[in-house]
Formats: C-alpha cells, sequence, structure tokens
C-alpha cells in the first residue's frame, strides 16, 4: 500500500468511455481523490461511494477531483456507474490491476479484494492511504477529512 509523504506513482487508467486517465495530469490543478471498491457489487464499497458524493459540493468548492476505481472493467464499470448514478468518474485498469499498482491486492487465498482511498495533492504527494481487506474497514472518513483539512491548511478536528 502506498505511504502517506511519499511521491504518488503515475497512475494510468482509463474512464468508462476508454478515455486514458492519468494522475500525473491533475498536478499542479486539483488534489485528488481516489476511492478502489472492491467491487461494484459490494454493498459496503457502494455505501462508501454513496457517502463521497454527498460530499459532492464540498469536495468541488475544496478542489478535491474525486474518481471511483472499480476491478471489474470498463463495460462493467459502465453499467455500474449508470445504474446507480454516479457523479464522478469511474476508472478501470486498461491492462492490469488498478488495485495492484498502489498495493491493494487479493488476500484470503485470491478471493478477496483489497480496497481503499488514496488522496493525492496537487504537487503528487500522497497525503492519505488506507486499504483494508474488509471493505467495513476501507473507508476511514474521519482520517481522509482530516487529511483534507490538512492538505488545504485549515484546523485539523
Amino acid at each position: 500500500m502506498l505511504i502517506s509523504g511519499s511521491p504518488a506513482p503515475d497512475l494510468e487508467l482509463e474512464d468508462t468511455t476508454g478515455q486514458a486517465w492519468r494522475l500525473f495530469q491533475h498536478r499542479g490543478v486539483h488534489n485528488v481523490l481516489l476511492y478502489f471498491m472492491r467491487s461494484t457489487s459490494c454493498p459496503l464499497c457502494n455505501r462508501h461511494v454513496r457517502d463521497l458524493a454527498a460530499r459532492q459540493d464540498r469536495f468541488d468548492e475544496d478542489n478535491i477531483h474525486v474518481a471511483v476505481v472499480a476491478p471489474e472493467g470498463r463495460s462493467p464499470a459502465l453499467a455500474w456507474k449508470t445504474e446507480r448514478g454516479i457523479p464522478f468518474p469511474v476508472l478501470s485498469g486498461a491492462a492490469a490491476s488498478p488495485h495492484e499498482s498502489i498495493g491493494l491486492t487479493r488476500k484470503v487465498f485470491g478471493a478477496l479484494q483489497q480496497s481503499g482511498t488514496v488522496l493525492v495533492d496537487l504537487d503528487g504527494i500522497v497525503r492519505h492511504a488506507h486499504g483494508a481487506t474488509l471493505p467495513l474497514n476501507s473507508y476511514d472518513r474521519k482520517g481522509l477529512l482530516a487529511a483534507i483539512d490538512s492538505v488545504l491548511g485549515r484546523p485539523i478536528g
């Protein structure tokens, strides 16, 4: 898993329309929050995405570009995005697993995909990285919001 304070890797993903999405293209433009879902069928992951969507106005005001990363591939990700009305870009790996590229692997005999959140600041530095095998623990809202406050120079609390 990525480490807070380290440079973010140059992730190269694709959105649901097949367009390339590269993390480095946001450097100097937006802070980026990536939520890596265990799967689009995971109820807890869907709850976490709904929480992110409920905070969309705050993220927009704070210049935070949010994207959801799904492990299933572009077509299933598009179907899920459309069915659920997801307001954020939904990304997948063009060739390889985007989850593995940041250290979120499959655990328990390869059956459970880890999920997690990553916040990258304007300079391309990881400011929050949190992952877990159980989806209940993969979204640390309190830690994430504190990291966002820190990135924006606001008092944490």
